[in-house]
C-alpha cells in the first residue's frame, strides 16, 4: 500500500505542485463564490432589516422568482436583445470577415482599425453613443435633421422602442468587430485551391458561399454565435450606462433585473437565484453548443 502511493506521489507528485497554485486560484475566484451564491439563494436576505439574519427558505426565492411577471418581462427582453444584436452582428462579421479575407492594398491596416470599437471599453462606448444620441447636441439627431428625416430633435434614449434599439446599435458596434474577427479565423484554414477548383466548375459568388464557405465555416459561426450569445445574454455594463434599465423598464434585462434585487433592494437571496436562473440557461447554451459542434466535427 505505501509503496503504491510513493510510487503514484513521485509520478504525479511534481506536476501537482505545479498546477495546485492554478487550482488554488480557481477555487477562490469560481467555486467559492459559486458554493456561496448558491448558499444564499437558499435564504432570505434582507440588508435592510440586518436584524433578522439568513432565514433558510429553501427554494422559495425561486418559486417567488418565477412567478414574478417582472422577471418574466426581463427574459423576454433580454432574449430579444440577444437574437436582434447576436444577428446583427453575425450578418456584418460574415460579411466583413469574407471581404477582409481577400487580397488588396492596406489589407492588414484595415483589420487593424477594424478592431478599435472592439478595444475600447464598454464605459467608454456607452458614453460616446449617449453623446451621439444626445437630444441637444447630438450627431444621430443632426445628420438626420440635416437628411430631412426629422423636422426637429428628438429624445431618443427617453422612447421605450428606440431606446432598446439604441442600446443594440451601441453593443453591434462594439462586439461586430470580435465576430468578424472568430470568422475571418475560420476562413484563414480553407485552401485557395478549394476556391479555384469551384471557379473552373463554373461555380458563381454566391454559390461557392453557399456550399463551400458555409459548411466549411459552420464550426466557427457556431463558436462565434454562441460565445456572442451567452455575452448578450449577460449584457448589463452598456444597459446601466446608457438607459439605466429605463425608460419605464423598457431595457431592463435579466441582468440589470439581477443587480436591482441584490443592490438597489438589498435582497441578497433573491439577487442569487436569479444569478442561478441566468447561470442554468447559460449551461444550456453551452451543452447545444457542444451538441451542434461534436456532430459537424464529427
Amino acid at each position: 500500500m505505501y509503496s503504491s502511493v510513493s510510487q503514484w506521489m513521485r509520478r504525479y507528485g511534481v506536476g501537482l505542485l505545479f498546477i495546485l497554485p492554478a487550482l488554488v486560484a480557481i477555487g477562490a475566484v469560481f467555486v467559492y463564490p459559486m458554493v456561496s451564491s448558491f448558499y444564499l439563494s437558499l435564504h432570505d436576505i434582507d440588508l435592510t432589516k440586518p436584524w433578522r439574519g439568513e432565514i433558510f427558505v429553501g427554494l422559495k426565492n425561486y418559486r417567488s422568482i418565477l412567478a414574478n411577471s417582472a422577471f418574466w418581462d426581463s427574459v423576454w427582453r433580454t432574449a430579444y436583445f440577444s437574437v436582434v444584436s447576436v444577428g446583427l452582428e453575425l450578418l456584418i462579421g460574415f460579411i466583413s470577415a469574407l471581404l477582409l479575407n481577400e487580397v488588396f492594398a492596406g489589407r492588414s491596416t484595415v483589420r487593424s482599425f477594424l478592431l478599435i470599437p472592439w478595444a475600447l471599453l464598454t464605459m467608454t462606448n456607452g458614453l460616446m453613443w449617449m453623446w451621439i444620441f444626445n437630444p441637444h447636441y447630438g450627431m444621430f439627431n443632426a445628420i438626420l435633421t440635416k437628411l430631412g428625416l426629422i423636422d426637429s430633435y428628438r429624445v431618443w434614449l427617453a422612447d421605450p422602442f428606440w431606446a432598446m434599439h439604441a442600446v443594440i446599435l451601441a453593443d453591434v458596434w462594439k462586439m461586430a468587430p470580435f465576430m468578424t474577427l472568430l470568422i475571418l479565423a475560420g476562413l484563414q484554414p480553407i485552401s485557395e485551391d478549394v476556391y479555384d477548383a469551384a471557379e473552373v466548375d463554373g461555380a458563381s459568388t454566391w454559390t461557392k458561399i453557399r456550399y463551400i464557405v458555409g459548411p466549411l465555416l459552420r464550426p466557427a459561426l457556431l463558436v462565434a454565435v454562441v460565445l456572442r450569445t451567452m455575452g448578450a445574454f449577460k449584457v448589463f455594463d452598456i444597459i446601466y450606462i446608457m438607459t439605466s434599465g429605463g425608460p419605464a423598464d423598457s431595457t431592463k434585462v435579466l441582468t440589470f433585473y439581477t443587480y436591482e434585487q441584490a443592490f438597489r433592494y438589498y435582497r441578497i437571496g433573491m439577487g442569487s437565484a436569479v444569478s442561478w436562473l441566468i447561470t442554468l440557461v447559460l449551461l444550456i447554451l453551452i451543452v447545444v453548443y457542444i451538441k451542434l459542434l461534436g456532430a459537424e466535427v464529427e
